[in-house]
């Protein structure tokens, strides 16, 4: 898809891994990425497999197929840099968090933005099952409130990704007590993709104790491309600055 290209920019010792989401480009995730570049870090914002191409494809891929691409962005950063920050939308916020807990010390803060741990979807319980039936869901791209605001993004989602994502959420959710790292998560007061069981059950169960939760009023799910994206880009940096050293 034309828009969907990858992104990365070499600057200075502080490295940033961007994570986009589900279903998803790093098209969410540009103006984010080009904003940290712009203040000079070091940035990787990957296209992860299966995205970026056609729903086929994703549906062909598996959580550690997006997260074995993001691993190995993490091992150049950290050649490459003095700190490195992990950040996410969505299920990017999940596998950022994936990898802080997987490089512990290594990863010196985590920003997230309406992140996925857990849904109460009612068709979840027996996607095992359903997904040898049905191939796909409706998509659930473009929840944006901006008037214009687009994502690119596919319009359906399969079900053998959406079930193997499920199994990360569970494969987290156990590990995340074990998250020590400071963290900002970015909330949007009305979100139609992710619930707000989501983020409590986040903040229930880790273990940092420098956590800071900020709720988005003026957008929904997509935040980085809707009203509130100027206030994640300046927080994150914020949040950047103070822990760098």
């Amino acid at each position: 898809m034309p828009g969907a290209e990858p992104f990365a920019h070499d600057g200075n010792e502080v490295g940033v891994l961007v994570c986009h989401g589900y279903s998803s480009t790093p098209q969410s995730m540009r103006p984010w990425a080009q904003h940290l570049a712009d203040q000079g870090y070091t940035v990787r914002l990957p296209l992860l497999p299966g995205h970026g191409t056609t729903w086929q494809d994703l549906g062909r891929t598996r959580w550690t197929d997006w997260y074995d691409v993001l691993d190995r962005e993490f091992a150049d950063l950290q050649q490459r840099c003095e700190v490195v920050f992990t950040v996410g939308l969505s299920l990017g916020g999940l596998l950022a968090t994936k990898l802080a807990l997987d490089h512990g010390p290594h990863v010196r803060g985590v920003v997230l933005v309406n992140p996925i741990f857990k849904h109460n979807h009612p068709a979840l319980p027996i996607l095992p099952v359903l997904r040898r039936i049905v191939p796909f869901f409706p998509g659930i791209a473009g929840d944006i409130k901006k008037p214009g605001g687009t994502e690119l993004a596919y319009d359906k989602n399969p079900l053998n990704s959406m079930h193997s994502q499920t199994q990360l959420w569970s494969i987290v959710g156990a590990d995340l007590p074990e998250l020590t790292q400071p963290v900002l998560l970015y909330r949007s007061r009305v979100d139609k993709v992710v619930p707000k069981i989501s983020a409590d059950y986040f903040l229930s169960r880790i273990s940092s104790k420098d956590v800071t939760e900020v709720w988005l009023e003026e957008s929904y799910h997509v935040a980085t491309l809707d009203n509130d994206a100027e206030t994640i880009f300046e927080g994150s940096v914020e949040f950047i600055e103070r822990l760098r050293h």
